[in-house]
């Protein structure tokens, strides 16, 4: 996957075998940045009683697609890394995205800073 920023949203496109595992038919996801309520690089909450609806999973090497739970419908893609970035939603069909990437730590802090920037164009 490939996250870039450009006009107040951020985008992030699937490779093939991306859309693949997780049975998503959209090549790219583009969210505008005031529908971004929090970014994180913990770890994030999961359990076994979230319902996989379309997607893939083996445990301890990937949990990709849509899973629902109580804290409502989210979309994962996490490998065995441990380099997690939840995009925390309002307004969009997700709720959380949970992906693992590189440079998870830059990407929360440049994430954070256009979040501020939009709010003060505002």
């Amino acid at each position: 996957m490939q996250l870039s920023i450009f006009n107040g949203n951020l985008q992030i496109s699937w490779e093939w075998y991306e859309q693949f595992l997780t049975l998503n038919l959209n090549q790219t996801f583009l969210i505008s940045f005031n529908h971004i309520e929090s970014v994180s690089t913990t770890e994030p909450v999961s359990s076994w009683t979230e319902i996989r609806s379309p997607g893939t999973s083996i445990p301890g090497i990937i949990k990709a697609g849509t899973y629902y739970s109580n804290r409502g419908k989210e979309f994962w893609y996490v490998t065995q890394d441990k380099n997690y970035l939840t995009l925390e939603l309002k307004n969009e069909p997700f709720r959380r995205i949970i992906l693992t990437i590189d440079n998870h730590q830059d990407w929360a802090e440049r994430i954070n800073q256009s979040i501020q920037a939009s709010e003060t164009s505002i």
